[in-house]
């Protein structure tokens, strides 16, 4: 698949179009900011309904990731951070809930995919009907 990456575009078809190719995976885009208390910037979720413009870290810049079913979730990763200023996450259905993939992140994204398929084969819901829940915490 091929990622187009540009600044006006809402974060949530990104992340639509990630999850059409990879249902039991979704990616979430993060920015640091400086946080009360805290001595360095954590990281905080940047909210679907703004822009890729809002999740750029520096100097962002657009473009179109070939992403591939054997590339790893670090490589996915470190593209997005690499070719676009993008700090991203992956993360796994596992049942009813999101598991991030920091540990398993050498696994390439159809391993990933899989997994989540297999793991949530009772509980199956299509990630565009569960999106809305998913995010009614912004």
């Amino acid at each position: 698949m091929y990622l187009t990456i540009r600044g006006d575009r809402p974060i949530s078809e990104v992340q639509s179009e990630f999850s059409l190719t990879f249902p039991f995976l979704k990616i979430e885009f993060f920015r640091k900011e400086n946080v009360q208390r805290q001595p360095q910037p954590v990281p905080v979720k940047v909210p679907q309904h703004l822009t890729i413009r809002n999740a750029w870290v520096g100097k962002g810049s657009e473009g179109v990731l070939e992403i591939r079913e054997l590339m790893t979730v670090s490589e996915l990763e470190l593209g997005l951070k690499e070719q676009f200023g993008l700090m991203a996450q992956v993360f796994r259905k596992s049942g009813k809930v999101w598991l991030s993939t920091t540990i398993t992140d050498k696994w390439t994204l159809k391993q990933q995919n899989d997994h989540g398929r297999e793991i949530s084969a009772d509980t199956i819901t299509p990630l565009a009907k569960d999106r809305k829940d998913l995010n009614a915490d912004l």
